[in-house]
């Protein structure tokens, strides 16, 4: 049986696995894919344990997308090393090999949408992984972007990397009065009582409010939907890097549907049982 599986920490919110193993049955695969907890200071011997035992492919995640650079045990794709930032490991004869769906997913889940990019103004929260290959692959689309995030030089040393403009949070309010699409990449909102990330009376209905957290409706995107705007969670964006990863690991196009099924199943059995607790 090949095993796949996804690292990160934390990783008990992640609902990879009920997308993955829905994907991997209606494919006909002998797979199974598990979540494991892997802090930043323990990828590399993680990385090298899962090549020992066979592992047929690895997703990452917060912290560990651009950590996994700084190892040098694995080869990048041409993707992954413009965006300076890994989500998917695949592991082959010669070595391992990072790639990034991140982009993919989240370009995929704004077209779905219907929210086009070209010649808007984007503003991203974040400067981590998932900010990266956001940024570059919306960039490369035609985007006008604005990256701000709580270290200013991230946020610039990224702005530099994609043709974009780097500010600090203290210009969050601004620019979100002035953008087309607001982007949050960042964790914030993933847990309850999470504070808001900008104040929700800035929101247009002109706008489209985008939130790649997934595990919970956010106070972002019911702010933007009380605002008219269009709000997008970031489940589409889980299913399409998730996709692409999988054709990646296998070699065969993924089933879309059955994978956004298996996440919104999986969400809504999660809300029912925090509403019993």
């Amino acid at each position: 049986m090949k095993i796949f599986g996804i690292f990160g920490d934390p990783i008990e919110h992640s609902l990879s696995p009920a997308m993955q193993n829905a994907a991997l049955r209606a494919l006909g695969e002998k797979a199974c894919y598990h979540a494991f907890r892997v802090a930043g200071d323990d990828l590399s011997d993680a990385l090298l344990g899962a090549r020992a035992m066979g592992f047929a492919g690895l997703n990452l995640t917060i912290p560990l997308k651009e950590k996994v650079l700084e190892l040098d045990l694995l080869e990048t794709d041409p993707l992954a090393r413009a965006i300076g930032a890994v989500n998917t490991v695949s592991f082959r004869e010669q070595g391992m090999v990072g790639h990034n769906t991140d982009g993919w997913g989240a370009l995929l889940a704004l077209q779905g949408a219907s929210v086009a990019v070209r010649g808007r103004s984007v503003l991203i929260i974040g400067a981590g992984g998932a900010a990266r290959a956001i940024a570059y692959t919306l960039a490369q689309e035609g985007a006008e972007i604005s990256i701000a995030n709580r270290s200013l030089k991230r946020a610039e040393e990224l702005a530099a990397r994609v043709g974009a403009i780097g500010f600090c949070l203290g210009d969050l309010a601004r620019l979100a009065a002035q953008a087309d699409i607001i982007i949050n990449c960042t964790s914030v909102g993933m847990r309850e009582g999470d504070p808001r990330l900008l104040d929700g009376r800035l929101l247009q209905s002109r706008q489209a409010v985008f939130d790649i957290v997934y595990n919970r409706q956010t106070q972002l995107l019911e702010d933007a939907r009380a605002a008219g705007a269009v709000a997008i969670d970031g489940v589409m964006m889980l299913v399409h890097q998730g996709a692409k990863a999988l054709q990646i690991w296998t070699g065969k196009k993924a089933p879309v549907d059955v994978m956004e099924r298996a996440v919104r199943e999986a969400l809504s059995a999660r809300r029912a049982r925090r509403d019993e607790a």
